[in-house]
């Protein structure tokens, strides 16, 4: 396992998914609360992993340069950040355009009917 993460599994559970994490949760808001394109998301997680790797690396001997390592800290990061970034906006969109769309679940939202929307056969 410590090959494949390049850490102790303590060091990854709490440099990865709990500061790390956070730090991506955050960042998906952002994204997603100033409209940016989900690409951007990819973008600050690959960042990130870069970050995690060093802390990782200067604070707990882990290692720098492993690219495995850096991928799977890199994939989590993601998973988390595009979480955040989908539920951020789509509350945003049910929040700021309640007219036109509902949610439909917790990663998504449907255009509200004509019906729903008040409008009639004129």
């Amino acid at each position: 396992m410590e090959q494949i993460i390049g850490s102790s599994l303590p060091v990854f559970i709490g440099v990865t998914c709990i500061l790390a994490g956070a730090a991506a949760w955050l960042t998906g808001q952002a994204i997603a609360a100033t409209w940016r394109p989900a690409w951007h998301v990819v973008l600050y997680a690959f960042l990130l992993g870069l970050a995690d790797r060093f802390i990782v690396f200067a604070l707990f001997e882990g290692e720098l340069l492993s690219l495995v390592g850096y991928v799977v800290d890199s994939l989590v990061l993601l998973a988390v950040a595009t979480t955040a970034y989908r539920l951020t906006l789509v509350a945003q969109m049910v929040r700021q355009y309640p007219w036109l769309y509902e949610r439909a679940g917790a990663f998504g939202w449907r255009e509200r009917t004509a019906a729903e929307r008040g409008e009639g056969p004129s």
